[in-house]
This record gives C-alpha cells, structure tokens and sequence, in this order.
C-alpha cells in the first residue's frame, strides 16, 4: 500500500519533507490496531462457511482509496457524535441522512445481534471507501441514491469475472454484474443480504438505510465479535479480500472514532482517487465544495442512472454490454460441476419452535457422476417463513468435503408454521440445484391434567374460589406455547357450549362459554381466567382441548343458596355412571 501513498497524500502536502513525514506519520497510525498479525480473512477450514459470491460482498470491485488526514477532526467535547459543529476537515463531515442510516443500522444490530458489538464508524469508513459516503450525499429525504452508482461490470477484463445473475434488475446490465449502490453490493450478494432498513417493505441497494443495515448484517454473520481484532479484519476482508482495502478501512473508521459532524446531504467531500485508476478513472460529476473553480471543459450531457466505477458516467447512452467472454477449459473445481444431487435428506418436519432433526445435503457431480471437493454451496430459505439456519441467518454458504458433500447448517423453526423451500445452488455457476421442502407444524401437547384436585365449587350467583390451572406436556415434557380451548360444556357425549351455568367474562364483563386463543406459557401451564356462576344449581363441565388433541374434563359444582356441597366425582377418572344422589331415599 504504501507504493500508492505518494499520489494519495492531501494536496496540503507540498514539500517533499512534509510528505515524507505525513508518510512516516500515517505508517505509525497503522502499526497500532489497523495491521494486526491476524488480519486473515475466513476461511472455510475455520468455520466451514465461506462468504457468498465471487470477493466478498461488492465482489473486489474497486474503491476510493483516498487516506484520511493526517490531523484527527476535533468537535467539540460536549458535542454529541451527529451533531452540527463548527466545520473542520471536510473529510470529517458526513452528510446528515448517510450519518443517520450508519447509526439506525447500528442501533439495530445491537438488539438483534448484541454479540456483533457493531461500531456505526465501520460502516461509516466502508462507506467512504466504496462509495464516497453515497456521492457525497447525492440522496432524497429517503435514503435513495439521486442517481445509481454503479461499479464497472464484472466481465473478467481487469476484474472478477461474474456472469448476470440478476437478469439486470439492480444494475442494467443482462451480460455481467455489477456492484450497486452506496455500500456497493453485487447482485448476488445483495439477492439474500438485502434488507429493509426503513421500513418501506422494499430491499434496495441503492438506498442507504437498506444497504448499511445489510453491510452491517453481512459483517456480523458468522458469529463475528467486531471488538476482536480478528474478528474485525476477518469481516471486512470478508467484504473486499485486499489488504490494502483492510487498513484503509481501519484507518477511516479510526479517524471517524475521534470525532465528526453532520453536514447537509450533497454538499459532503467526495474522494478522488480509486484503485482502478489509470483504467477506469471517471471524473466527478460535480466540482466538491471546498473546490476553486477549475478551468477544465464541462462534462457532456449524461443519462441519469448509468455509472462506471462508482461514478456517474458522462455518456448519453447506457454502456453497450461486452460480449460474453469465450468460457475457458476447466480449471477450478466449481468450473467441473454439471449438477448437484440430493444426498437422501429425509422428511423435513417439525414442530413451531424446534429444531429440525434432519440436516440438509447435496453432492456436487460432474456430469459422468463424479464427486467434486471444494466447491461452495448456497443454501437459501424462500417462503412465508420465519425458520433459520442455526445462527439466525436465511442464507448460508458451505464448501464440499472430499467426498462432494456440502450439508447445510442444522434448521431452526420459527413460530410460523406452514411449508417453505430450501434451495441449493452452485455460487458462481448456473447449473441444475436441488430443492427442498421444508414445513412447520404447530406446537402440540399429548396431555393434558389440572395442576390441583381440589373440587371446584361455589354458590349459585358467586364465583369460584379458585382458577383453573392445567398442565399440557408432550412426550413428557412440558409442552409450551401450545394452542388451547376452553368450553362448558352440555354433556360428556355433546361437546357444544352449555348456555346456563359456570361461565367466564369477556372484555366487556358479558358472559362467554368458550375461551378460544389460549397459549401454554414456558412451563406448559395454562391458567384460564376467573368462573362465575349464574343462578343455576347443580353440576357441570369445563373441557379443555389443546392443539394436538390432549383433552381434560374438569366438574364444576354450583350450590343453591344454602345447600350443603354435593361431592361430584371427576368425570376424567368416572366410568360415566350417573351420580347418585345422597337425598334420596332408599
């Protein structure tokens, strides 16, 4: 990295001795937290999950490569991070929604990934790199890019070769794909990484709040402590695979730590330099603020929407797609697949909560049947579904063992049941996957008993003295979050709602004789609200029926006003002879 320091340098540096000494500055910045000795990215022998897609997230396309002053910004102490202040470097400022949408992310994985430990200055210093923090704040009150931005097309030629997988939806181009947006996702990526980060039902890559809640959940998969050093470099080498990309990265998101302040969206600092420059060095479309007027000729009219290297293109037509590149003799393993196969998988059932107890399987094969090593698998759940693999993700990618064999990581199910899909594909190849169906049944319980056997008793127009307390379990266990029921019933043989006697109330303080939507708790218990009883006299029946079928008939005996208690046997444990009754003479 430190061959293209020179050229990078700010222009403040104008003598030789101050540049040799920014140099020597900058390098000692580095050797403390930015090159630590771990800075490897993940592999698949470490956690047999690699990243998805050809280079990580935006597919090693190029960045802005512009270093960050030498002098740290310095708002004021009392100054809240986001803040208007005094404006001092201009690198410091971030426009105010890009800011926003770096904090809203981060904010967000603290709850839903608290062990990520997400600090908003990475996404931040990623930002700035891949995107000049979205052109400078070239976006509407939204969080959308004004105009696309847009990498140089993924076609082998000076870059990642990675064929169309989108059909050209995010970035126009039907022959190759290419990074798109203000954290500079490639189609394939963006297709399982996308998110919603604010909460219009849509997943954008060209909308900030979108696309850093995504680069926040990309760099925190793998359970990814960003605190540890390790961890840290992994991530972000995980997004871009270049050294070079690490330590700038840390040094932005390091510069950003000491201090920052807010300025208005479109008026932020744009960078200047790439790492692709010299091939595919696009001009600014508009001079940066602090700028002098500049003599240079204006550009020509552009079309809205075409880009070339995360910068507008200055062309009145969209780029005429490359033709596809000739494909080359077999010389990787993904190159030698020609389909996968299922590996006997079995039903894929279980119940809203659990884990699936079959793993998931395919072998990769050429087309004579022959098993192929180390080749990455994506494994993607589709549906109206809320079930995981293990680690709360929906997508996972695993390399194939020796034998060609790539099992996806164990399912969880959500609380949603019904059925959903797993697909398998090949990444980076278009051949013929396997799809599996997977479904959710509803929690159920095998039995069902009161808690308590004490009778349940109480004085026509009174109420009980006690709730009804129930235990469901299943298999022996304590069955929790199980549906249930609970209705007065007329009779042991007529299971419909009686329509006098024990009763419970509505919201309303109206009597109800069927409580429906009941949930066991985390324990199996069910306590269902207080009885009254009406003015009738005499013996009756509450049945309770859970999701599964486990039943219990529980007596309730209603006193006339001044009669002893009439004991009832539980009709759980009667043979369903009638009660006698103790008055009546013999």
């Amino acid at each position: 990295m430190a061959a293209h320091f020179g050229r990078r340098l700010r222009k403040g540096a104008a003598s030789t001795a101050v540049a040799a000494a920014a140099v020597a500055a900058l390098s000692a910045s580095q050797a403390s937290g930015v090159a630590g000795e771990d800075n490897r990215p993940a592999t698949a022998e470490a956690t047999n999950s690699v990243p998805d897609g050809t280079g990580g997230a935006t597919g090693n396309s190029p960045y802005y490569t512009d270093l960050p002053p030498l002098k740290s910004p310095a708002p004021s102490p009392s100054a809240p991070v986001g803040t208007p202040v005094s404006r001092g470097d201009a690198e410091a400022g971030i426009p105010a929604t890009v800011l926003d949408a770096y904090q809203k992310a981060a904010a967000e994985l603290r709850t839903s990934k608290p062990g990520c430990n997400m600090p908003w200055q990475l996404l931040a210093a990623i930002g700035n790199v891949e995107s000049g923090q979205a052109r400078g704040g070239q976006v509407d009150a939204d969080g959308t890019t004004l105009h696309r931005i847009l990498g140089p097309q993924l076609d082998g030629n000076g870059f990642a070769l990675i064929p169309d997988t989108d059909g050209g939806a995010y970035d126009g181009n039907s022959s190759y794909d290419q990074a798109v947006g203000p954290m500079q996702f490639i189609p394939s990526t963006w297709a399982w990484a996308g998110r919603d980060g604010n909460g219009d039902g849509e997943k954008d890559p060209n909308n900030i709040y979108d696309a850093a809640l995504a680069a926040g959940h990309y760099l925190c998969r793998n359970d990814w402590d960003l605190s540890r050093e390790a961890d840290l470099h992994s991530a972000i080498l995980s997004y871009n695979n270049s050294q070079d990309y690490l330590a700038l990265v840390l040094n932005w998101m390091e510069y950003y730590r000491k201090g920052t302040h807010t300025v208005p969206d479109g008026t932020g600092g744009v960078p200047e330099h790439r790492s692709d420059q010299g091939t595919h060095s696009i001009p600014s479309p508009s001079p940066r603020p602090t700028q002098p007027p500049t003599t240079k000729p204006a550009p020509k009219p552009h079309t809205p929407g075409d880009g070339d290297g995360g910068n507008e293109t200055p062309s009145p037509k969209p780029p005429t797609p490359k033709p596809p590149v000739p494909p080359t003799p077999p010389g990787t393993p993904t190159d030698l697949v020609d389909h996968l196969t299922g590996t006997g998988t079995g039903k894929l059932t279980a119940m809203a909560g659990d884990a699936f107890t079959e793993r998931i399987g395919v072998r990769a094969e050429t087309k004579v049947g022959k098993s192929v090593a180390k080749v990455r698998i994506r494994f993607t759940l589709t549906g109206d579904t809320d079930a995981t693999f293990a680690g709360g993700e929906t997508v996972a990618t695993v390399a194939t063992d020796a034998k060609g064999v790539a099992l996806a990581p164990p399912l969880q199910a959500g609380e949603k049941t019904g059925a959903f899909k797993v697909t398998a594909a090949v990444v980076g190849r278009q051949v013929k996957g396997v799809d599996y169906t997977a479904t959710v049944t509803e929690r159920v319980a095998d039995a069902l008993a009161r808690t308590s056997t004490t009778p349940l008793t109480c004085t026509a127009g009174g109420e009980f003295d006690q709730q009804v307390q129930l235990k469901a379990t299943y298999r022996g266990a304590a069955a929790d979050k199980v549906a249930a029921t609970a209705t007065v019933v007329k009779s042991l043989l007529d299971a419909t709602a009686n329509d006098k006697g024990p009763y419970f109330k509505d919201a309303d303080g109206k009597p109800v004789r069927t409580l429906t939507g009941l949930r066991t708790d985390a324990k199996g218990l069910l306590t269902l609200p207080k009885l009254y009883a009406d003015d009738t006299a005499g013996t009756f029946l509450l049945r309770v029926t859970t999701a599964g079928g486990a039943t219990v008939t529980v007596p309730l005996t209603v006193e006339a006003a001044g009669s002893p208690a009439v004991p009832t046997p539980d009709p759980s444990t009667s043979s369903g002879s009638p009660t006698p009754d103790p008055s009546a003479s013999s």
